[in-house]
């Protein structure tokens, strides 16, 4: 059975074989310097969950969630709320986002910002840079081992980091054998759509201190990030709870003032 991801990414491979530029030639490229998401996550000083605060108009299974969003005042809003860091869409077709969406966040506000897209090659993670990205996502079940260390060493050759996605203990060793710094574990059963908080803690059990962990997906509350940092999470990566909150800074307040549980 199809589900959103394999429709969503036939369109994106689709895209990159109409692409012929040579990734290789821009490699090299110089680009400003931009905050570190792998430190600003890792920042252990003030105790708390950190939060990725997304920038999201619409998804897939719901439909808009905020069709009108001004996402540069919203960038403004998490930041006032104490969130640590942006991510922001950029996929046009299913999610409403642009590369300008992510411009305009980025002359907003200074915090590191995640481009949060499908990243099916070495140029997408280069278009990240040119736009002010300090991260990209990478899909564990959306790419061979073979892409998944490429992009990897791509993105750290570019001085970015990576924010390498995974939905269960098989996909967590992939991506740990392919030299993630930053896990995130999807709650989401991606084809079912439900959300599934003990497998999520179960595969966050399974990840060594050394990774910085995310917790994605069905974060409604902050009991619900009470939860993750239970599991042992360091931050997590809210979207809808946040465009669609009647105060934006203040739940996004609520949601980084949880307080982190320290794993062994």
């Amino acid at each position: 059975m199809a589900t959103y991801l394999d429709e969503i990414l036939h369109h994106h491979r689709a895209r990159v074989a109409a692409d012929e530029r040579d990734w290789r030639e821009r490699v090299g490229d110089v680009h400003e310097p931009v905050p570190s998401m792998l430190a600003a996550l890792a920042d252990s000083a003030n105790g708390n969950v950190k939060v990725i605060a997304e920038v999201k108009r619409r998804s897939p299974s719901k439909g808009w969630l905020h069709e009108s969003l001004d996402v540069a005042q919203t960038a403004r809003l998490y930041a006032d709320g104490g969130a640590t860091a942006i991510s922001v869409l950029t996929d046009a077709e299913h999610f409403a986002g642009s590369l300008e969406d992510l411009d305009a966040v980025r002359r907003a506000v200074s915090l590191p910002l995640l481009r949060k897209d499908f990243t099916v090659s070495a140029n997408d993670v280069l278009d990240a840079a040119d736009a002010g990205a300090s991260a990209v996502l990478l899909i564990v079940a959306a790419l061979s081992d073979e892409e998944l260390e490429e992009f990897i060493a791509v993105t750290h050759d570019a001085g970015l980091d990576a924010l390498v996605e995974v939905h269960d203990g098989d996909e967590a060793k992939r991506a740990l054998d392919c030299g993630a710094r930053i896990v995130g574990v999807n709650q989401r059963n991606l084809h079912t759509f439900e959300v599934d908080r003990d497998n999520a803690a179960r595969v966050m059990a399974s990840l060594p201190t050394s990774v910085v962990t995310v917790c994605e997906s069905g974060l409604g509350s902050a009991d619900d990030v009470a939860r993750a940092a239970d599991a042992g999470f360091d931050a997590v990566l809210v979207g809808e709870a946040f465009v669609t909150a009647p105060d934006i800074a203040q739940t996004v307040r609520a949601f980084s003032s949880v307080p982190t549980v320290k794993r062994d």
